[in-house]
């Protein structure tokens, strides 16, 4: 990925540009994973029972979707695709939990 193919890449001189863009991509990549996870709360709350909750066809689905962006964007598909497999597992813990706690308190 360049910043060619990127025009809105901030060009960077200085170790301290790099980490003030990061940080500024993740005040926004954090609400949206906020959002992300609010839906995997419903599905918590729709799913009938907890074998429901590990869908294995929808995670590949997911993955291939992912990496066809990522491949799009010219973003490394290799870190988009881990990046998705472990916020899928962390969702998955998530919803289990969240599954759990809703039919604890019903």
């Amino acid at each position: 990925m360049s910043t060619a193919t990127h025009p809105a890449i901030e060009h960077c001189s200085t170790m301290t540009d790099v980490r003030r863009n990061i940080d500024a991509l993740d005040e926004r990549i954090v609400p949206l994973i906020a959002e992300r996870s609010a839906y995997v709360a419903q599905a918590a709350r729709i799913k009938q029972n907890a074998d429901q909750i590990v869908d294995n066809a929808r995670i590949e689905f997911i993955i291939d979707r992912v990496r066809s962006q990522a491949r799009k964007a010219g973003a490394p598909e290799a870190i988009v695709e881990a990046a998705y497999r472990a916020m899928i597992a962390a969702s998955i813990d998530f919803e289990r939990d969240e599954f759990t706690r809703l039919r604890q308190e019903a």
